[in-house]
């Protein structure tokens, strides 16, 4: 007798989801990054070797930050996000085989230590990474760190701060350096930054007053430090995407199904066709941005294509804001609560300007017209 085939959801289960499945909901981001560490999950994330030494699974990075998303608790899928496309892929590129460089990628991917990347500076604008002021000398014995780190994500509960400082003056790109920092070492203050958003990352300000640490904290060679954060930028841009479409597509479930439960004029609010309409539109974007990561996201987490990373880094900007904001607004009072709509929208606004503000990265997708284009045509 023949079995009958499993339901879709029973075929496919993400393992992050299992991982997290008995984790408590309110656990903060250490809780849920211990369970995927544990179950192997970070692990197995970079999967395969790349032109950058390591390259993320696509489809894997989706099941994570969607399992991590179906959570509710944005600060923490935040913070799962950046160690999980930024500060991994960076230690995983740089670690060699000894040392506390290998020490930390070993720890943060058993998920028994956390991670907060470091290169927001206090010295220039977020974009403006040439322009930071954190530096680093490099002696023959031991390196000398000062300087500060403004809206850290992670960096109130991390055991280890990437730290991006310039070794030498001016603006060009071999100037700076990645720098392994203990959370504990002396010198290291760390302080809330004052927000009411994203609580569950944790973010902060990290002041760095003459920390001295053995040579063998430098993450990778000294002048490579920018290179290898472009080289690993689109798969934090990527990933960003990924989120967009797990919690517009969370946020548009709740949404609709408020819709049905409320009534005007004596039938659900679903059925009235302005609504409908404007809800309809909302699923044809994020369909949209779906599709655009499908296309692409082989093309940024395998070849680091930065043109493709731009285009789904400036979609994901263009698309969250205005679904969310149909949400808020469809959602009615309801909207206002605590946790809901509104609060959603105000937080996913770091979609617009985390890794990049839309306008500038818009800048770069147009610095490439002319091959996108080609793609359009052919």
């Amino acid at each position: 007798m023949l079995q009958s085939e499993p339901a879709p959801a029973a075929r496919h289960r993400p393992r992050a989801a299992t991982a997290l499945a008995g984790v408590p909901e309110d656990a903060p981001a250490t809780a849920v990054w211990a369970a995927l560490g544990t179950a192997g999950v970070l692990r197995d994330l970079y999967d395969r070797a790349g032109p950058t030494g390591v390259a993320p699974a696509p489809g894997r990075l989706a099941d994570l930050l969607g399992a991590v998303d179906a959570r509710g608790d944005n600060g923490v899928t935040l913070s799962v996000l950046v160690q999980a496309a930024s500060a991994l892929p960076v230690l995983a590129a740089c670690a060699p085989e000894t040392g506390p460089v290998r020490q930390a990628l070993d720890q943060v991917r058993s998920g028994a230590s956390t991670a907060a990347l470091g290169a927001t500076d206090g010295s220039a604008a977020g974009s403006d990474l040439a322009g930071l002021g954190t530096e680093v000398t490099i002696g023959q014995d031991e390196l000398l760190l000062t300087g500060t780190k403004r809206w850290i994500t992670t960096a109130c509960t991390a055991d280890w701060l990437l730290v991006l400082a310039r070794h030498r003056p001016g603006r060009h790109f071999t100037s700076f350096t990645w720098v392994l920092v203990p959370a504990t070492a002396p010198g290291v203050h760390i302080r809330p930054a004052d927000t009411d958003l994203l609580t569950g990352a944790a973010i902060g300000h990290i002041e760095l007053t003459d920390v001295r640490l053995p040579l063998g904290h430098v993450v990778g060679r000294p002048g490579r430090g920018m290179a290898t954060f472009a080289q690993h930028m689109g798969t934090e841009r990527l990933a960003g995407a990924l989120w967009a479409v797990a919690l517009t597509s969370r946020v548009l479930a709740d949404t609709k199904e408020g819709l049905t439960c409320r009534t005007a004029d004596g039938q659900s609010l679903w059925h009235h066709d302005a609504v409908r309409q404007r809800y309809a539109a909302c699923l044809v974007q994020v369909r949209q941005l779906r599709a655009l990561c499908e296309s692409l996201g082989e093309r940024v987490a395998h070849r680091q294509d930065l043109a493709a990373a731009a285009l789904l880094k400036s979609a994901a900007g263009l698309v969250a804001d205005p679904v969310l904001a149909a949400c808020a607004q469809l959602q009615g009072a309801d909207g206002f609560a605590r946790g809901g709509a509104q609060h959603i929208r105000s937080e996913a606004a770091v979609f617009g300007i985390g890794g990049g503000v839309t306008e500038l990265v818009l800048g770069a997708v147009a610095d490439h017209a002319d091959t996108v284009l080609t793609e359009l045509r052919s």
